[in-house]
């Protein structure tokens, strides 16, 4: 184990290590691309349903339903599926990170929605206001904590499955698990997953500090 641990640390720490293309620094920018785009069209997605779904109170069965679809989901085997109909891109790798990010999204952002007194609505639209500063103006502020919350989950989630691009052959940290795999390299496979994780972990860390100075006035 000593030595497994040693060798570990010289792997990661090599300066070789991190240059080239397929060097830990270049693994680590595709890893994190795909991750964020994963995650940006995620939101584009999950956000003005959860929105909708929370402000009209329709579609609440497929909101509750959502999650345990996502969780439930088969995420190689819709890379697989993807792949065999659409050929080799990135598009299955996106199309299954996207499936996997939107429920947390979307079940954020209608728990969020749902949270909000419902005096409070009724306080706005007694002032005068219109379906849709009711949600920009008192909704969507109240809920933003939560919505934060599901955003983070999405974001963490994909990142840490994000390693199936390499599953496809295309690149990103999950390249030294499955290459590592394929030669029996216990060192490589142990380095691409304690990256993965660090990187999974660093991103949750700063999108909280994010989280709690944006919304440090509320807690004060």
């Amino acid at each position: 184990m000593y030595e497994l641990i040693k060798n570990l640390g010289t792997w990661l720490t090599s300066g070789s290590q991190w240059t080239g293309t397929d060097g830990i620094a270049h693994r680590l920018a595709e890893h994190l691309q795909y991750s964020l785009l994963a995650t940006l069209v995620a939101a584009a997605i999950g956000l003005p349903l959860g929105l909708l779904i929370g402000h009209t109170g329709k579609g609440a069965f497929l909101a509750i339903n959502l999650a345990s679809f996502g969780r439930a989901l088969p995420t190689v085997g819709l890379v697989v599926l993807v792949f065999l109909a659409g050929g080799l891109s990135m598009l299955p790798v996106y199309v299954a990170l996207v499936a996997l990010a939107v429920p947390a999204i979307v079940t954020n952002t209608y728990a969020g929605m749902t949270a909000v007194d419902p005096d409070v609505r009724d306080a706005a639209r007694g002032q005068g206001m219109r379906g849709h500063q009711v949600l920009f103006q008192v909704e969507l502020p109240l809920a933003l904590p939560l919505i934060m919350t599901g955003l983070r989950l999405a974001l963490i989630q994909v990142v840490a499955t994000a390693t199936i691009a390499a599953y496809v052959s295309f690149g990103g940290l999950g390249r030294y698990v499955f290459d590592g795999l394929a030669q029996r390299d216990l060192v490589q496979v142990l380095g691409g997953a304690v990256l993965v994780a660090v990187i999974a972990v660093g991103l949750d860390l700063l999108l909280s500090a994010l989280q709690r100075f944006l919304f440090r006035h509320r807690t004060a």
